[in-house]
Protein backbone atom coordinates (compact mmCIF):
# COMPACT_ATOMS: atom_id res chain seq x y z
CA UNK A 1 0.00 0.00 0.00
CA UNK A 2 1.29 3.14 -1.12
CA UNK A 3 1.77 6.50 1.59
CA UNK A 4 -1.36 7.78 -0.63
CA UNK A 5 -3.22 5.22 0.40
CA UNK A 6 -2.47 5.70 3.75
CA UNK A 7 -2.84 9.25 4.58
CA UNK A 8 -6.40 9.18 2.32
CA UNK A 9 -8.16 5.68 3.28
CA UNK A 10 -11.34 7.02 2.06
CA UNK A 11 -11.27 9.29 -1.36
CA UNK A 12 -10.19 12.82 0.60
CA UNK A 13 -11.14 11.80 3.77
CA UNK A 14 -9.83 9.61 6.23
CA UNK A 15 -6.33 7.88 6.57
CA UNK A 16 -3.12 8.19 8.88
CA UNK A 17 -3.80 12.45 9.25
CA UNK A 18 -6.83 11.82 10.95
CA UNK A 19 -4.78 9.80 13.57
CA UNK A 20 -3.16 12.65 16.16
CA UNK A 21 -6.60 15.05 16.44
CA UNK A 22 -8.22 11.42 17.06
CA UNK A 23 -5.63 9.90 19.47
CA UNK A 24 -4.88 13.66 21.19
CA UNK A 25 -9.04 13.80 22.11
CA UNK A 26 -8.62 10.18 23.86
CA UNK A 27 -5.62 11.16 25.87
CA UNK A 28 -6.59 14.24 27.26
CA UNK A 29 -9.80 12.67 28.25
CA UNK A 30 -8.35 10.12 29.97
CA UNK A 31 -5.37 12.58 31.92
CA UNK A 32 -8.18 14.56 32.54
CA UNK A 33 -10.58 11.91 34.40
CA UNK A 34 -7.93 9.54 35.69
CA UNK A 35 -6.61 12.47 37.82
CA UNK A 36 -9.17 13.61 39.40
CA UNK A 37 -9.98 9.91 41.04
CA UNK A 38 -6.96 9.03 42.87
CA UNK A 39 -7.43 12.12 45.24
CA UNK A 40 -11.29 12.53 45.19
CA UNK A 41 -11.99 10.92 48.46
CA UNK A 42 -9.43 13.23 50.32
CA UNK A 43 -11.78 16.27 48.12
CA UNK A 44 -14.85 14.51 49.57
CA UNK A 45 -13.87 14.51 53.16
CA UNK A 46 -11.91 17.90 53.57
CA UNK A 47 -13.66 19.87 51.86
CA UNK A 48 -17.45 18.21 52.04
CA UNK A 49 -17.33 16.81 55.23
CA UNK A 50 -18.07 13.52 54.44
CA UNK A 51 -16.74 10.30 56.13
CA UNK A 52 -14.56 8.13 55.06
CA UNK A 53 -17.45 5.29 54.07
CA UNK A 54 -19.96 7.82 52.63
CA UNK A 55 -16.58 9.17 50.39
CA UNK A 56 -15.73 5.63 49.76
CA UNK A 57 -19.31 4.97 48.26
CA UNK A 58 -19.77 7.84 46.29
CA UNK A 59 -15.98 7.23 44.37
CA UNK A 60 -17.34 3.46 43.80
CA UNK A 61 -20.97 4.33 42.29
CA UNK A 62 -18.96 7.28 40.20
CA UNK A 63 -16.37 5.02 39.16
CA UNK A 64 -19.12 2.03 38.32
CA UNK A 65 -21.28 4.56 36.14
CA UNK A 66 -17.99 6.00 34.52
CA UNK A 67 -17.48 2.06 33.67
CA UNK A 68 -21.14 0.86 32.53
CA UNK A 69 -22.06 4.38 30.75
CA UNK A 70 -19.53 3.57 27.56
CA UNK A 71 -21.85 0.07 26.50
CA UNK A 72 -24.99 2.49 26.38
CA UNK A 73 -22.71 4.57 24.38
CA UNK A 74 -22.10 2.33 22.04
CA UNK A 75 -25.11 0.97 21.26
CA UNK A 76 -26.56 4.90 20.98
CA UNK A 77 -23.37 6.04 18.48
CA UNK A 78 -24.42 2.35 17.07
CA UNK A 79 -27.82 2.86 16.49
CA UNK A 80 -28.91 6.59 16.38
CA UNK A 81 -26.27 9.23 16.79
CA UNK A 82 -23.36 7.80 14.62
CA UNK A 83 -19.86 7.66 16.43
CA UNK A 84 -18.46 11.43 15.34
CA UNK A 85 -21.35 12.79 16.99
CA UNK A 86 -21.14 10.92 19.83
CA UNK A 87 -17.96 11.75 20.24
CA UNK A 88 -18.23 15.73 20.28
CA UNK A 89 -21.23 15.62 23.01
CA UNK A 90 -19.48 12.75 25.10
CA UNK A 91 -16.44 15.88 24.98
CA UNK A 92 -18.60 18.44 25.62
CA UNK A 93 -20.41 16.69 28.44
CA UNK A 94 -16.77 15.70 29.76
CA UNK A 95 -15.69 19.39 30.12
CA UNK A 96 -18.97 20.93 31.42
CA UNK A 97 -18.70 18.06 34.35
CA UNK A 98 -14.68 19.30 34.99
CA UNK A 99 -15.76 23.18 34.91
CA UNK A 100 -18.54 22.40 37.34
CA UNK A 101 -16.03 20.55 39.62
CA UNK A 102 -13.38 23.48 38.75
CA UNK A 103 -16.38 25.64 39.81
CA UNK A 104 -16.60 23.98 43.23
CA UNK A 105 -12.91 24.58 44.35
CA UNK A 106 -12.58 27.78 43.15
CA UNK A 107 -15.97 29.19 45.05
CA UNK A 108 -16.82 28.57 48.64
CA UNK A 109 -20.42 28.94 48.81
CA UNK A 110 -20.67 26.12 46.08
CA UNK A 111 -19.01 23.43 49.02
CA UNK A 112 -19.88 23.46 53.21
CA UNK A 113 -17.54 25.50 54.99
CA UNK A 114 -14.34 22.76 55.51
CA UNK A 115 -13.70 20.80 58.79
CA UNK A 116 -10.47 22.44 59.01
CA UNK A 117 -11.69 25.91 59.12
CA UNK A 118 -14.28 26.03 61.73
CA UNK A 119 -12.90 26.37 65.06
CA UNK A 120 -14.41 23.94 66.99
CA UNK A 121 -13.63 21.12 63.96
CA UNK A 122 -17.51 19.94 63.42
CA UNK A 123 -18.07 19.60 59.72
CA UNK A 124 -20.53 21.13 58.43
CA UNK A 125 -23.23 19.28 56.23
CA UNK A 126 -23.67 19.93 52.71
CA UNK A 127 -26.87 21.30 51.36
CA UNK A 128 -28.61 19.48 48.66
CA UNK A 129 -28.07 22.13 46.42
CA UNK A 130 -24.10 22.01 47.20
CA UNK A 131 -24.25 18.40 46.42
CA UNK A 132 -26.29 18.35 43.46
CA UNK A 133 -24.10 20.75 41.81
CA UNK A 134 -21.22 18.05 42.67
CA UNK A 135 -22.92 14.97 41.85
CA UNK A 136 -24.01 16.63 38.62
CA UNK A 137 -20.61 17.49 37.71
CA UNK A 138 -19.78 13.66 38.13
CA UNK A 139 -22.63 12.58 36.09
CA UNK A 140 -21.76 14.92 33.11
CA UNK A 141 -18.07 13.64 33.37
CA UNK A 142 -19.71 9.61 33.69
CA UNK A 143 -21.85 10.67 30.60
CA UNK A 144 -18.97 12.18 28.87
CA UNK A 145 -17.00 9.06 28.83
CA UNK A 146 -19.76 6.74 27.70
CA UNK A 147 -19.34 9.00 24.57
CA UNK A 148 -15.75 9.04 23.75
CA UNK A 149 -14.29 6.53 25.38
CA UNK A 150 -16.08 3.20 23.07
CA UNK A 151 -16.52 5.47 19.83
CA UNK A 152 -13.12 7.08 19.50
CA UNK A 153 -11.02 3.25 19.28
CA UNK A 154 -13.60 2.34 16.48
CA UNK A 155 -13.86 5.86 15.10
CA UNK A 156 -10.20 5.77 14.48
CA UNK A 157 -9.58 2.32 12.83
CA UNK A 158 -12.80 3.93 10.71
CA UNK A 159 -10.10 5.86 9.06
CA UNK A 160 -7.64 3.42 8.27
CA UNK A 161 -9.87 0.60 7.56
CA UNK A 162 -11.26 -0.66 3.98
CA UNK A 163 -11.97 -4.01 5.50
CA UNK A 164 -10.22 -6.10 2.84
CA UNK A 165 -9.50 -8.82 4.85
CA UNK A 166 -7.07 -10.27 1.79
CA UNK A 167 -5.07 -7.52 1.84
CA UNK A 168 -1.76 -7.61 4.53
CA UNK A 169 -1.02 -4.62 4.93
CA UNK A 170 -4.66 -3.05 5.59
CA UNK A 171 -4.14 -5.94 8.71
CA UNK A 172 -1.14 -4.56 9.92
CA UNK A 173 -1.86 -1.08 9.56
CA UNK A 174 -4.81 -1.79 11.81
CA UNK A 175 -2.59 -3.74 14.33
CA UNK A 176 -0.32 -0.65 14.18
CA UNK A 177 -2.92 1.68 15.32
CA UNK A 178 -4.58 -0.43 18.15
CA UNK A 179 -0.73 -1.00 19.57
CA UNK A 180 -0.04 2.87 19.44
CA UNK A 181 -3.71 3.56 20.28
CA UNK A 182 -3.37 1.40 23.33
CA UNK A 183 0.71 2.93 24.46
CA UNK A 184 -1.21 6.48 24.63
CA UNK A 185 -3.93 5.88 26.56
CA UNK A 186 -1.76 3.98 29.18
CA UNK A 187 0.56 6.75 29.19
CA UNK A 188 -1.77 9.13 29.51
CA UNK A 189 -3.14 7.44 32.60
CA UNK A 190 0.40 7.16 33.94
CA UNK A 191 0.63 10.92 33.05
CA UNK A 192 -2.53 11.22 35.29
CA UNK A 193 -1.42 9.30 38.36
CA UNK A 194 1.60 11.50 39.00
CA UNK A 195 1.78 14.74 37.28
CA UNK A 196 -1.83 15.38 37.69
CA UNK A 197 -1.84 13.96 41.01
CA UNK A 198 1.16 15.71 42.23
CA UNK A 199 -0.82 19.31 40.90
CA UNK A 200 -3.26 18.64 43.39
CA UNK A 201 -1.10 17.51 46.07
CA UNK A 202 1.06 20.74 46.25
CA UNK A 203 -0.75 23.44 44.58
CA UNK A 204 -4.14 22.84 46.09
CA UNK A 205 -7.62 22.05 44.18
CA UNK A 206 -8.11 25.16 42.54
CA UNK A 207 -5.24 24.88 40.20
CA UNK A 208 -5.91 20.58 40.58
CA UNK A 209 -8.57 21.10 39.01
CA UNK A 210 -8.05 23.75 36.86
CA UNK A 211 -5.56 21.53 35.15
CA UNK A 212 -8.02 18.95 33.72
CA UNK A 213 -10.79 21.06 32.82
CA UNK A 214 -8.08 22.67 30.31
CA UNK A 215 -6.51 19.82 28.99
CA UNK A 216 -10.61 18.65 28.62
CA UNK A 217 -11.04 21.61 26.57
CA UNK A 218 -7.98 20.83 23.90
CA UNK A 219 -9.50 17.29 23.98
CA UNK A 220 -12.51 18.74 22.64
CA UNK A 221 -11.03 21.39 20.43
CA UNK A 222 -8.81 19.12 18.40
CA UNK A 223 -11.29 16.96 17.69
CA UNK A 224 -13.23 18.81 16.33
CA UNK A 225 -10.59 21.28 14.50
CA UNK A 226 -10.15 18.16 11.94
CA UNK A 227 -13.83 17.58 11.50
CA UNK A 228 -14.29 18.08 7.61
CA UNK A 229 -10.91 15.32 7.31
CA UNK A 230 -12.97 12.53 9.12
CA UNK A 231 -14.64 9.55 7.53
CA UNK A 232 -17.95 9.41 9.56
CA UNK A 233 -20.44 6.41 8.86
CA UNK A 234 -23.86 6.95 9.94
CA UNK A 235 -26.12 4.61 11.79
CA UNK A 236 -27.74 2.19 9.89
CA UNK A 237 -30.32 0.79 12.18
CA UNK A 238 -31.49 0.24 16.14
CA UNK A 239 -29.27 -2.53 17.29
CA UNK A 240 -30.84 -3.61 20.61
CA UNK A 241 -34.08 -3.66 18.49
CA UNK A 242 -32.61 -5.94 15.68
CA UNK A 243 -31.32 -8.41 18.71
CA UNK A 244 -34.63 -8.61 19.77
CA UNK A 245 -36.20 -9.32 16.69
CA UNK A 246 -33.66 -11.92 15.34
CA UNK A 247 -34.33 -13.73 18.77
CA UNK A 248 -38.27 -13.31 18.38
CA UNK A 249 -38.17 -14.73 14.61
CA UNK A 250 -35.90 -17.81 15.80
CA UNK A 251 -38.29 -18.87 18.08
CA UNK A 252 -41.26 -18.81 16.26
CA UNK A 253 -39.94 -20.58 13.43
CA UNK A 254 -38.09 -22.95 15.46
CA UNK A 255 -40.70 -25.92 14.60
CA UNK A 256 -42.82 -24.98 11.63
CA UNK A 257 -39.40 -23.46 9.51
CA UNK A 258 -36.78 -26.12 8.09
CA UNK A 259 -33.70 -25.44 7.20
CA UNK A 260 -32.72 -24.48 3.12
CA UNK A 261 -31.98 -28.02 1.43
CA UNK A 262 -29.57 -26.04 0.19
CA UNK A 263 -28.09 -23.84 2.74
CA UNK A 264 -25.72 -22.14 -0.17
CA UNK A 265 -28.26 -20.72 -2.29
CA UNK A 266 -29.57 -17.10 -1.18
CA UNK A 267 -32.93 -17.10 -2.73
CA UNK A 268 -34.01 -18.77 0.95
CA UNK A 269 -32.57 -15.79 2.41
CA UNK A 270 -33.74 -11.97 3.12
CA UNK A 271 -30.73 -10.09 3.06
CA UNK A 272 -30.50 -6.31 1.79
CA UNK A 273 -29.33 -4.74 -1.55
CA UNK A 274 -25.84 -4.87 -1.87
CA UNK A 275 -25.34 -7.22 1.48
CA UNK A 276 -22.01 -8.47 2.03
CA UNK A 277 -23.97 -11.39 3.76
CA UNK A 278 -25.70 -13.17 1.26
CA UNK A 279 -26.16 -16.32 3.18
CA UNK A 280 -26.09 -16.98 6.97
CA UNK A 281 -22.82 -18.85 8.53
CA UNK A 282 -23.35 -22.47 9.41
CA UNK A 283 -21.97 -21.13 13.15
CA UNK A 284 -25.18 -20.82 16.04
CA UNK A 285 -26.81 -22.47 13.17
CA UNK A 286 -30.63 -21.78 15.10
CA UNK A 287 -30.73 -18.35 14.36
CA UNK A 288 -30.84 -18.79 10.59
CA UNK A 289 -34.43 -19.42 10.53
CA UNK A 290 -34.75 -16.02 11.27
CA UNK A 291 -33.79 -14.48 7.69
CA UNK A 292 -35.24 -18.07 6.19
CA UNK A 293 -38.25 -16.99 3.50
CA UNK A 294 -40.75 -19.29 3.24
CA UNK A 295 -43.21 -16.92 1.09
CA UNK A 296 -42.17 -14.38 -0.68
CA UNK A 297 -45.73 -13.24 -1.24
CA UNK A 298 -46.60 -13.56 2.45
CA UNK A 299 -43.14 -12.06 4.09
CA UNK A 300 -41.36 -10.09 1.63
CA UNK A 301 -43.03 -6.20 -0.29
CA UNK A 302 -41.79 -5.32 -3.75
CA UNK A 303 -39.66 -2.80 -2.77
CA UNK A 304 -37.80 -5.72 -1.00
CA UNK A 305 -38.40 -4.55 2.59
CA UNK A 306 -40.21 -7.46 4.90
CA UNK A 307 -43.84 -6.95 5.78
CA UNK A 308 -42.93 -7.89 9.43
CA UNK A 309 -39.55 -7.67 11.22
CA UNK A 310 -40.61 -9.54 14.11
CA UNK A 311 -41.16 -12.51 11.65
CA UNK A 312 -38.68 -12.35 8.91
CA UNK A 313 -35.09 -10.85 9.19
CA UNK A 314 -31.96 -9.80 7.01
CA UNK A 315 -29.19 -12.22 7.37
CA UNK A 316 -27.00 -9.11 8.54
CA UNK A 317 -29.32 -8.73 11.41
CA UNK A 318 -28.87 -12.86 12.36
CA UNK A 319 -24.62 -12.42 11.87
CA UNK A 320 -24.52 -9.24 14.04
CA UNK A 321 -25.48 -10.97 16.89
CA UNK A 322 -24.09 -14.15 16.00
CA UNK A 323 -20.75 -11.85 16.41
CA UNK A 324 -21.41 -10.61 19.27
CA UNK A 325 -22.00 -13.43 20.88
CA UNK A 326 -19.20 -15.31 19.40
CA UNK A 327 -16.89 -12.89 21.35
CA UNK A 328 -18.02 -13.63 24.31
CA UNK A 329 -16.10 -16.77 25.71
CA UNK A 330 -12.70 -14.85 24.43
CA UNK A 331 -14.16 -12.21 26.10
CA UNK A 332 -14.39 -13.39 29.39
CA UNK A 333 -10.95 -14.56 29.70
CA UNK A 334 -10.34 -11.23 29.98
CA UNK A 335 -11.79 -10.65 33.03
CA UNK A 336 -9.39 -12.72 35.17
CA UNK A 337 -6.29 -11.20 33.77
CA UNK A 338 -7.72 -7.87 34.53
CA UNK A 339 -8.91 -9.39 38.25
CA UNK A 340 -4.48 -10.10 38.65
CA UNK A 341 -4.03 -6.52 37.58
CA UNK A 342 -6.34 -5.17 40.16
CA UNK A 343 -4.17 -5.64 42.93
CA UNK A 344 -2.55 -2.73 43.51
CA UNK A 345 -3.77 -2.16 46.93
CA UNK A 346 -1.50 -5.33 48.16
CA UNK A 347 1.48 -3.89 46.46
CA UNK A 348 1.02 -0.57 48.05
CA UNK A 349 0.98 -2.12 51.49
CA UNK A 350 3.69 -4.49 50.30
CA UNK A 351 5.85 -1.69 49.43
CA UNK A 352 4.98 -0.05 52.87
CA UNK A 353 6.92 -3.04 54.66
CA UNK A 354 9.62 -3.30 52.53
CA UNK A 355 12.89 -1.30 52.56
CA UNK A 356 12.35 1.28 49.66
CA UNK A 357 15.32 3.05 49.29
CA UNK A 358 17.69 3.65 46.29
CA UNK A 359 20.07 5.42 47.87
CA UNK A 360 20.72 6.47 51.36
CA UNK A 361 19.00 9.61 51.19
CA UNK A 362 15.96 8.48 48.43
CA UNK A 363 13.21 6.38 49.18
CA UNK A 364 10.72 5.46 46.46
CA UNK A 365 7.57 6.34 47.36
CA UNK A 366 5.13 3.29 48.10
CA UNK A 367 2.47 4.39 45.89
CA UNK A 368 5.16 4.73 43.03
CA UNK A 369 5.51 1.05 42.51
CA UNK A 370 2.62 0.34 39.95
CA UNK A 371 4.01 2.84 37.73
CA UNK A 372 6.26 0.18 36.74
CA UNK A 373 3.56 -1.38 35.05
CA UNK A 374 2.54 1.57 33.13
CA UNK A 375 6.39 2.25 31.95
CA UNK A 376 6.86 -1.73 31.14
CA UNK A 377 3.52 -1.80 28.93
CA UNK A 378 4.07 1.53 27.05
CA UNK A 379 7.74 0.56 26.65
CA UNK A 380 6.64 -3.37 24.84
CA UNK A 381 3.66 -1.51 22.78
CA UNK A 382 5.86 0.50 21.48
CA UNK A 383 9.01 -1.93 21.22
CA UNK A 384 7.05 -4.71 19.77
CA UNK A 385 5.62 -2.32 16.96
CA UNK A 386 8.59 -0.84 16.00
CA UNK A 387 11.45 -3.20 16.85
CA UNK A 388 10.40 -6.94 17.32
CA UNK A 389 8.14 -7.50 14.79
CA UNK A 390 10.16 -5.87 12.05
CA UNK A 391 13.52 -7.14 12.92
CA UNK A 392 11.87 -10.57 13.11
CA UNK A 393 10.18 -10.17 9.92
CA UNK A 394 14.15 -9.04 8.55
CA UNK A 395 15.40 -11.61 10.02
CA UNK A 396 12.85 -14.47 8.56
CA UNK A 397 13.14 -12.95 4.98
CA UNK A 398 9.05 -12.52 5.16
CA UNK A 399 6.30 -10.34 7.16
CA UNK A 400 5.99 -11.78 10.73
CA UNK A 401 2.75 -11.53 12.42
CA UNK A 402 1.49 -13.09 15.71
CA UNK A 403 -2.16 -14.22 14.90
CA UNK A 404 -4.33 -12.17 18.03
CA UNK A 405 -5.80 -15.27 19.66
CA UNK A 406 -2.18 -16.55 19.88
CA UNK A 407 -0.98 -13.34 21.23
CA UNK A 408 -4.17 -13.11 24.04
CA UNK A 409 -2.97 -16.79 25.02
CA UNK A 410 0.53 -15.31 25.66
CA UNK A 411 -0.63 -12.47 27.76
CA UNK A 412 -2.52 -15.08 30.20
CA UNK A 413 0.67 -17.44 30.50
CA UNK A 414 2.83 -14.13 31.30
CA UNK A 415 -0.26 -12.80 33.77
CA UNK A 416 -0.01 -16.37 35.76
CA UNK A 417 3.72 -15.98 35.55
CA UNK A 418 3.13 -12.85 36.91
CA UNK A 419 0.57 -14.27 40.04
CA UNK A 420 3.46 -17.02 40.50
CA UNK A 421 6.00 -14.71 41.30
CA UNK A 422 4.36 -12.63 43.52
CA UNK A 423 3.38 -15.25 45.31
CA UNK A 424 7.46 -16.17 45.79
CA UNK A 425 8.37 -12.70 46.68
CA UNK A 426 5.99 -12.37 49.00
CA UNK A 427 6.38 -15.91 50.56
CA UNK A 428 9.97 -14.74 50.90
CA UNK A 429 9.07 -11.13 52.93
CA UNK A 430 6.70 -12.79 54.74
CA UNK A 431 9.28 -15.56 55.91
CA UNK A 432 11.97 -12.63 57.23
CA UNK A 433 9.22 -10.53 58.83
CA UNK A 434 8.42 -13.32 60.99
CA UNK A 435 12.17 -13.69 61.70
CA UNK A 436 12.30 -10.61 62.64
CA UNK A 437 8.77 -10.78 65.00
CA UNK A 438 10.69 -14.08 66.45
CA UNK A 439 13.75 -12.09 67.34
CA UNK A 440 11.80 -9.59 69.36
CA UNK A 441 13.43 -6.77 66.71
CA UNK A 442 12.14 -3.72 66.66
CA UNK A 443 9.87 -2.11 63.68
CA UNK A 444 8.15 -4.07 60.77
CA UNK A 445 9.75 -2.99 57.60
CA UNK A 446 11.91 -5.66 56.61
CA UNK A 447 15.35 -5.62 54.88
CA UNK A 448 14.09 -6.83 52.03
CA UNK A 449 14.36 -4.56 48.93
CA UNK A 450 11.17 -3.26 47.30
CA UNK A 451 12.36 -3.40 43.91
CA UNK A 452 11.85 -7.59 44.32
CA UNK A 453 8.25 -6.13 43.42
CA UNK A 454 9.68 -5.17 40.49
CA UNK A 455 9.83 -8.47 38.44
CA UNK A 456 6.01 -8.97 38.77
CA UNK A 457 4.79 -5.95 38.02
CA UNK A 458 7.02 -6.13 34.21
CA UNK A 459 5.61 -9.53 33.92
CA UNK A 460 1.50 -7.75 34.21
CA UNK A 461 2.89 -5.20 32.27
CA UNK A 462 4.24 -7.49 29.20
CA UNK A 463 0.94 -9.99 29.72
CA UNK A 464 -1.39 -6.62 28.86
CA UNK A 465 0.74 -5.56 26.29
CA UNK A 466 0.04 -9.28 24.43
CA UNK A 467 -3.42 -9.30 25.61
CA UNK A 468 -5.04 -5.75 25.59
CA UNK A 469 -4.33 -4.76 22.19
CA UNK A 470 -5.17 -8.38 20.98
CA UNK A 471 -8.45 -8.00 22.78
CA UNK A 472 -9.45 -4.65 21.57
CA UNK A 473 -8.14 -6.00 17.18
CA UNK A 474 -10.27 -9.07 18.11
CA UNK A 475 -13.39 -7.74 18.93
CA UNK A 476 -13.17 -4.90 16.12
CA UNK A 477 -12.39 -7.57 13.39
CA UNK A 478 -15.15 -10.03 14.14
CA UNK A 479 -17.74 -7.66 14.69
CA UNK A 480 -19.16 -5.95 11.36
CA UNK A 481 -18.88 -2.30 10.91
CA UNK A 482 -22.19 -1.01 12.13
CA UNK A 483 -21.09 -2.56 15.94
CA UNK A 484 -17.89 -1.30 16.28
CA UNK A 485 -18.27 1.00 19.24
CA UNK A 486 -19.69 -1.89 20.44
CA UNK A 487 -16.96 -4.09 19.72
CA UNK A 488 -14.77 -0.97 21.08
CA UNK A 489 -16.78 -0.85 24.32
CA UNK A 490 -16.19 -4.38 25.41
CA UNK A 491 -12.90 -4.29 26.97
CA UNK A 492 -13.63 -1.50 29.10
CA UNK A 493 -16.55 -3.83 30.02
CA UNK A 494 -14.66 -6.62 31.14
CA UNK A 495 -12.33 -4.44 33.30
CA UNK A 496 -15.70 -3.47 35.01
CA UNK A 497 -16.79 -7.20 35.75
CA UNK A 498 -12.78 -7.36 36.93
CA UNK A 499 -13.44 -5.00 39.72
CA UNK A 500 -16.58 -6.72 40.79
CA UNK A 501 -15.36 -9.95 40.50
CA UNK A 502 -11.99 -9.46 42.10
CA UNK A 503 -14.52 -7.66 45.40
CA UNK A 504 -16.29 -10.34 45.29
CA UNK A 505 -13.21 -13.08 45.50
CA UNK A 506 -11.68 -10.81 47.89
CA UNK A 507 -14.49 -11.22 50.03
CA UNK A 508 -14.75 -14.58 49.91
CA UNK A 509 -11.04 -15.41 50.99
CA UNK A 510 -11.34 -13.28 53.74
CA UNK A 511 -14.82 -14.93 55.07
CA UNK A 512 -13.85 -18.40 54.59
CA UNK A 513 -9.80 -18.10 55.90
CA UNK A 514 -11.11 -16.17 58.96
CA UNK A 515 -13.86 -18.21 60.00
CA UNK A 516 -13.41 -19.64 63.21
CA UNK A 517 -11.22 -17.14 64.68
CA UNK A 518 -8.31 -17.55 62.32
CA UNK A 519 -6.53 -15.21 60.51
CA UNK A 520 -7.19 -14.22 57.62
CA UNK A 521 -5.38 -14.37 54.14
CA UNK A 522 -5.60 -10.79 53.69
CA UNK A 523 -5.50 -9.66 57.15
CA UNK A 524 -4.80 -5.48 57.46
CA UNK A 525 -1.47 -6.73 59.12
CA UNK A 526 -0.12 -7.91 56.01
CA UNK A 527 2.97 -9.57 58.66
CA UNK A 528 0.39 -11.90 59.99
CA UNK A 529 -1.43 -12.65 56.62
CA UNK A 530 -0.47 -15.26 54.17
CA UNK A 531 -1.20 -12.49 50.80
CA UNK A 532 1.22 -15.46 49.53
CA UNK A 533 -1.53 -17.87 49.54
CA UNK A 534 -3.96 -15.65 48.22
CA UNK A 535 -1.79 -14.99 45.00
CA UNK A 536 -1.07 -18.81 44.70
CA UNK A 537 -5.06 -18.67 44.32
CA UNK A 538 -4.71 -16.10 41.72
CA UNK A 539 -2.30 -17.86 39.49
CA UNK A 540 -4.20 -21.34 39.66
CA UNK A 541 -7.52 -19.50 38.76
CA UNK A 542 -5.35 -17.61 35.78
CA UNK A 543 -3.61 -21.19 34.53
CA UNK A 544 -7.39 -22.49 34.74
CA UNK A 545 -8.29 -19.17 32.59
CA UNK A 546 -5.52 -20.16 29.97
CA UNK A 547 -6.36 -23.73 29.67
CA UNK A 548 -10.26 -22.50 29.74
Amino acid sequence: MSVEQLLKADGKKGGLITMPFIIANEAFEEVSSYGLLPNMILYLMQEYGMELVQGTYVVFLWTAATNFTPLVGAFVADSYLGRFLCICLGSISSLLGMILLWLTAMFPKLRPSSCYSTISGACKRASPAQLGLLYSSFALMSIGAGGIRPCSLAFGADQLDNRDSSDPSNKRILESYFSWYYASATASVLISFTGIVYIQDHLGWKIGYGVPAVLMFLSASSFLIASSLYVKHEPSTNLLVSFAQVIVASYRKRRNVPFPTLSSSDEYYHHGKGSEFQVPTDKLRFFNKACVVTSYEDEVMSDGSVMNPWRTCTVEQVEQLKSLIRVLPIWSTGIIMAVSVNQGTFLLVQAEFMDRHLTRSFEIPAGSFGSVLLVTLVIWVLSYDRAILPLASKLCGKPVDLGVKLRMGIGLLFSCSAMVVAAIVEHARRRQAVEIRHSNSSGAVVTMSALWLAPQLVLMGVAQGFNSVAQMQFYYSECPKSMSSIAGSLFGLGTAMASLLASAILSMVDGSTSRNGGTSWVSSDINAAQLDLYYWLLAAMSLANVVY
